[in-house]
């Protein structure tokens, strides 16, 4: 028996463990995931950036907290002596008729409490001397961080168990007894839990709809494959560069990120995967997944022309020239022979509505019997970790029960 039941071991199913002891130290919790460690997925693959909260509608859950969590993640890593990349963010216009979108962002983000400003070209070049801005203007986002995402996880898991949390690693064979509470595994042993948190990321749809939540929904997979300059000596990178983002769509394009180790990543890609952990070629290949997602995908192409332009602009930026091309726009003097493929490739779980043919912009959380849902736990989940763990505590009212 445990109080708190966990599926997924990745930074949401952690923090969330983290923000429950803090409310209650002597609660009982056990974290299950199918994988032998932690981190393996989204929250190990992730960009690392601690994004400062411009791009998003400040009505929404990811304006809510994006811009504490990133400061209340950032303090936790310097309280852990963890290294903290403090490289700020420029967003640029790569072509003038974008211009207009640094207003909305300005706006946005002052709105959700983040610290921008606009910058004029000189601004601009002393920042990014080999970047480009097609309108003389830019975004300076100071508070901007770069992370180490799997040594946060793996120093976060360590606390946890120092708190006495248990895990359940390699646990992919499970059945949901929500009537009666349970947690059955393959070997016959069973879990009862008082109340269970859905952290699955890839899978978190699959198993909402195990307990009758959220069958509407579906996670589509998009995957985000990254090259790295060869020698980064030969640019000037200090700080991370981003194009101005479709607002409509949830893919921020191809940007330029310096990590703590001296890498200097381009990416990610925006394509559609063959599967949840189809990270590479023809690997874990998901023929009925791939064929429902192609369905809602031209579904979306007929009544969406958001749509229509996400597959002309970043579909195929898989294929190198275009790869090239979207980076050349805001890095104009970057050739071929500058880049090459990156170890570094995730998925992003992109939840799909099926009764509305859209896919989800917004964080998800749904409740089930004695269960709460997180199914759409994207970017900028791993930045807002701590303060998203806050609010889905507080919408499962599991200490007020």
């Amino acid at each position: 028996m445990t109080d708190i039941c966990i599926l997924g071991a990745g930074i949401v199913g952690l923090s969330l463990a983290h923000q429950l002891l803090e409310a209650d130290p002597s609660v009982t919790i056990t974290i299950i995931d199918k994988e032998p460690e932690a981190g393996l997925h989204g929250s190990g693959r992730n960009s690392g950036v601690l994004h400062a909260g411009l791009y998003y509608e400040p009505t929404s859950i990811k304006a809510k907290v994006c811009v504490a969590g990133a400061k209340r993640l950032k303090s936790w890593c310097e309280q852990e002596k963890l290294p903290v990349l403090k490289c700020g963010k420029v967003i640029t216009p790569q072509k003038v008729g974008l211009d207009g979108q640094l207003d909305v962002l300005l706006q946005r983000g002052k709105a959700n409490g983040a610290i921008v400003e606009l910058i004029d070209e000189q601004q601009f070049l002393e920042l990014v001397p080999d970047g480009r801005t097609a309108s003389g203007r830019a975004i300076w986002s100071p508070g901007t961080c770069v992370v180490k995402p799997l040594m946060i996880v793996q120093r976060l898991l360590q606390r946890l168990q120092e708190k006495g949390v248990k895990f359940l690693f390699l646990n992919a064979q499970w059945t949901s007894n929500y009537k009666l509470n349970q947690i059955n595994f393959a070997d016959g042993t069973s879990l009862s839990y008082g109340h269970l948190f859905n952290c699955a990321g890839l899978q978190a749809d699959r198993v909402a709809h195990q307990f009758d939540t959220g069958k509407q929904y579906t996670i589509l997979p998009f995957r985000g494959n990254y090259w790295e300059l060869r020698d980064p000596k030969h640019f000037q990178f200090n700080t991370n560069l981003y194009p101005v983002p479709d607002l409509d769509i949830p893919f921020l394009g191809v940007h330029v990120t310096p990590s703590i180790d001296g890498t200097i990543y381009l990416g990610p890609t925006a394509t559609p995967a063959l599967g949840r952990e189809n990270y590479k070629g023809l690997t874990n290949v998901e023929p009925l997944g791939t064929l429902a997602f192609s369905r809602h995908m031209l579904n979306q192409l007929f009544l969406n022309k958001k749509m229509r332009r996400y597959v002309q602009e970043q579909a195929f930026q898989w294929l190198p020239n275009n790869f090239l091309s979207a980076a050349q726009a805001i890095v104009p003097k970057l050739k071929m022979t500058d880049i090459q493929r990156s170890n570094k490739v995730g998925i992003r779980p992109q939840l799909y509505n099926k009764k509305t043919h859209g896919l989800v912009q917004d964080f998800i959380m749904l409740d089930g019997p004695c269960s709460t849902h997180v199914i759409n736990a994207i970017s900028p989940a791993f930045t807002s970790s701590f303060e998203l763990a806050d609010l889905i505590v507080e919408k499962s009212k599991v200490f007020n029960t």
